[in-house]
């Protein structure tokens, strides 16, 4: 449901990873993670472009390999230190559009079209800011204080809680034009206008933050199955 709307798919990938060095080059089953990304926006039929927004020339080799374009991220936008909705706002004043969507490096097993699902939910909804979630049901606190249950009554089933709701931060949307209003108006934006979540699949909410993330991503890639094809098997005696 694109509406006609200019949409640009903006694939960030900074050389300077400090959990993880050179994070966006690391093969996962034999693809370097930001291919994955890459991947997974060229397959929405909804966006007019994709880029990739970096300041690294290994990462900058890969996208041309993969045929998307490349952005050269100006240094002062390229360090940890720099916030995404500077990012986000200095690349709209390179690339006006009509919508944006960040597409994180960060989940390499989200499954193809789930984008494209998001990119629906954010025009059906006449959204202006649109972030990926996961749908947790599990006991959380925060300060010490039961977010999702009660510690006065019995403990619940965790079936029946009511889920939290993690960022997972795979696709991120904004109304280009209601963010930078916003933005030339507060100096921040991520927020802004009517907000609202998607929740995305448990592959999807697998982040690639550490060398151990990478790990267990590069395990489940390298033997993963579509759920509809997976079969249970059981221990026979």
């Amino acid at each position: 449901m694109k509406n006609h709307k200019k949409i640009i798919a903006m694939i960030p990938a900074r050389m300077g990873s400090q959990r993880l060095p050179r994070k966006n080059t690391a093969l996962i089953a034999g693809k370097p993670l930001v291919a994955y990304a890459i991947l997974a926006a060229k397959a929405c039929p909804y966006f007019d472009q994709v880029i990739v927004n970096t300041n690294d020339p290994r990462v900058v080799a890969i996208a041309k390999s993969y045929g998307v374009e490349v952005y050269n991220r100006a240094e002062e936008f390229a360090h940890s230190e720099a916030r995404s909705d500077e990012v986000v706002n200095e690349f709209l004043s390179a690339f006006p559009c009509d919508v944006i969507a960040w597409v994180n490096t960060t989940s390499p097993l989200q499954p193809l079209g789930e984008i494209t699902k998001a990119v629906d939910y954010f025009f059906e909804n006449s959204l202006d800011a649109l972030f990926t979630v996961y749908n947790e049901k599990v006991h959380c606190m925060y300060q010490d204080q039961a977010v999702n249950y009660s510690l006065k009554e019995l403990f619940a089933k965790t079936q029946d809680l009511q889920p939290v709701q993690r960022f997972v931060y795979s696709v991120m949307m904004w109304n280009a034009p209601i963010f930078l209003e916003t933005y030339r108006k507060t100096g921040a934006a991520f927020f802004c206008g009517k907000t609202g979540t998607f929740p995305v699949s448990k592959l999807t909410s697998i982040l690639i933050k550490d060398k151990e993330d990478l790990m267990v991503a590069d395990s489940i890639a390298s033997k993963i199955v579509p759920v509809e094809h997976y079969e249970l098997q059981y221990y026979k005696d």
